[in-house]
């Protein structure tokens, strides 16, 4: 937490020194400290553009730390976890350094309630941009705590449900930074009463409509509103992300290592169905949630409820990823385990029963199957991908330590026209970072409605059996769905409902959390599947898994609990 700087600096030259008594007086250093920040708009706004940074994205690959994926990287954090090396002295996974974004948008809240800041001379301006920025403030604070309250909440040695210290204020260096840890329930409560607060300051969009005016901002001049909270600020935080993020932190509560609670999971159902309702509810479901990745298109960005910036034109993630025969690394292998939870065509669980040949594995599948695992035999990259016997040059891209360790590689999230040449140069391009998608939504109200209700209890309109049904003919799964429609229990929902949100969020950062508050076993071995050239062969040990029981809640940093008498360890760390 500590490491904030106190002061910014600038350089600056100086032309000569003019006289005997210039030269005796001590050279001034030029440093800006805080009545410069508190006055000048622009280093301000630094502080809270400060809090934009530790978002969540979707590159972490996480499920290496899971049964969905092994990474082929002996060195890999998550690889190192899953054998066993997770403590409260190493843990990859750790959110604790979020709290420097907290402070950093305290600071911004100081300086903005010292209220010395002009924005802008016009009154009004001014006056909105105060609230505005206020409000992104306090949604990026209650963010910063979710991502760490998700980390690092737990039974405590004291056998009671924790949360984490939440920090309103802004701390010196030399300030005090022993806080105790709230209980769970009062976390929650807390980063929901920052996230409501900052609804009552946000506009829900940045945008030129002048009908979709929120009433904190009715009596305002239209043409100083769009100066303020106009199209030019659409990746900043917002009302409508805020909803979101609500739904997110509801259903993380309820969850069954947490509180399990019907209450919060009807909060969750009502507040996604808040959003998803502006969009049509089920008829909203934007068509381009399977692939999203492949073009990154900014003139078609109806899957996005909050994305970052276009980043420079770069092939890295394909660098990794890609097979070795297309020039990547391969480090991220999906399990047989992952393949094996996507159905038959017909919608009905990969069984013989079902239609499943284990000698033909990969025959009238599930279309997104295909869409998110290179198998063997996959066309990809202008190339067949032959991870058995035959084919490829070498078997380069067949089993071994450092291609991939399970028969898959993975497709998902790869730009398919990125090409990385023999000679190391590719043709790159744009990606960019996304923090929620509506996909994850209508996933967080089905599993919530259900929750709260069963399959078909409707929540402003809608039910969380509608909502797989269209989330499963988006797939291409066959329509009519019969098997959706032979579930009639919660309990039979719920498997379906979590199964589809390990395949529609996979390899997105998602399944590593949704384990632990399910309360569901860490320890699944990974399994693979290899082609000696005439059998498909299971390989039923790829990488086992070595987690504690305890595990389930993650330690809090050991260095931080030495230091602070007041924090109390998760159990059993």
């Amino acid at each position: 937490m500590k490491n904030l700087i106190k002061y910014m600096l600038i350089v600056s030259v100086f032309a000569g020194i003019t006289s005997c008594d210039d030269f005796l007086e001590p050279i001034d250093e030029n440093r800006l400290g805080a009545d410069f920040i508190n006055t000048d708009p622009a280093s301000a706004e630094g502080l809270l553009l400060q809090g934009y940074s530790r978002l969540i994205d979707q590159f972490s690959f996480s499920e290496a730390a899971t049964d969905d994926a092994v990474n082929n990287q002996l060195t890999n954090g998550y690889k190192r976890m899953a054998l066993g090396e997770l403590n409260a002295q190493y843990n990859p996974a750790s959110r604790w350094n979020n709290y420097e974004s907290v402070l950093w948008v305290n600071k911004f809240l100081e300086v903005l309630d010292a209220g010395k800041i002009v924005w802008s001379k016009n009154d009004e301006i001014n006056e909105m941009f105060y609230m505005r920025m206020r409000g992104e403030a306090l949604a990026l604070r209650a963010l910063h705590h979710f991502y760490v309250l998700q980390a690092h909440a737990g039974v405590s040695t004291s056998g009671q449900l924790l949360g984490v210290p939440y920090i309103t204020d802004y701390i010196e260096s030399d300030g005090n930074f022993n806080r105790p840890r709230l209980s769970f329930e009062a976390t929650v409560q807390a980063i929901m009463a920052d996230f409501d607060a900052a609804l009552a300051l946000l506009p829900t969009d940045y945008s030129a409509d002048q009908t979709g005016i929120d009433a904190a901002y009715q009596n305002y001049d239209y043409n100083n509103y769009i100066v303020v909270n106009g199209p030019d600020y659409n990746l900043r935080i917002s009302g409508r992300i805020v909803k979101a993020l609500k739904a997110r932190l509801a259903l993380f509560a309820a969850s069954p290592s947490f509180l399990n609670s019907q209450e919060y999971y009807s909060s969750a159902a009502s507040f996604a169905s808040e959003v998803l309702s502006t969009i049509g509810g089920v008829s909203g479901l934007p068509a381009n949630g399977i692939d999203y990745y492949k073009s990154y298109s900014q003139t078609n960005d109806d899957e996005m409820i909050w994305r970052g910036s276009a980043q420079s034109p770069s092939s890295s993630v394909e660098r990794d990823l890609f097979p070795p025969s297309l020039n990547g690394r391969g480090n991220i292998n999906p399990t047989q385990n992952f393949v094996d939870a996507f159905p038959m065509a017909s919608g009905y669980p990969a069984t013989a029963a079902n239609g499943y040949d284990a000698q033909n594995p990969y025959a009238n599948r599930d279309p997104r199957l295909a869409e998110f695992v290179i198998y063997n035999g996959s066309s990809f990259g202008g190339k067949t991908i032959n991870t058995g016997v035959g084919g490829a040059i070498d078997r380069v891209d067949s089993i071994a330590q450092f291609s991939t360790t399970t028969g898959y590689y993975l497709k998902k999230l790869l730009r398919p026209d990125v090409k990385i040449n023999d000679n190391n140069t590719s043709n790159n391009q744009i990606h960019y970072d996304v923090y929620f998608r509506y996909t994850e939504l209508f996933l967080i109200f089905a599993e919530a409605a259900n929750e709260a209700g069963g399959p078909d209890q409707a929540i402003n309109g809608m039910t969380a059996r509608e909502v797989i049904g269209v989330i499963r003919a988006r797939a291409g799964l066959a329509q009519p769905d019969s098997y959706l429609a032979s579930i009639t229990s919660k309990e039979a929902m719920r498997e379906l409902i979590r199964n589809e949100r390990r395949l529609e969020l996979s390899f997105e950062g998602h399944r590593f959390w949704d384990l632990r508050r399910w309360g569901a076993s860490l320890n699944e071995t990974a399994k693979g599947s290899f082609f000696d050239g005439t059998d498909y062969l299971e390989l039923p040990a790829v990488e086992s898994r070595n987690y504690q029981p305890f595990a389930t809640y993650m330690p809090i940093p050991n260095a931080e609990v030495l230091k602070f008498s007041e924090l109390e360890q998760n159990n059993g760390w």
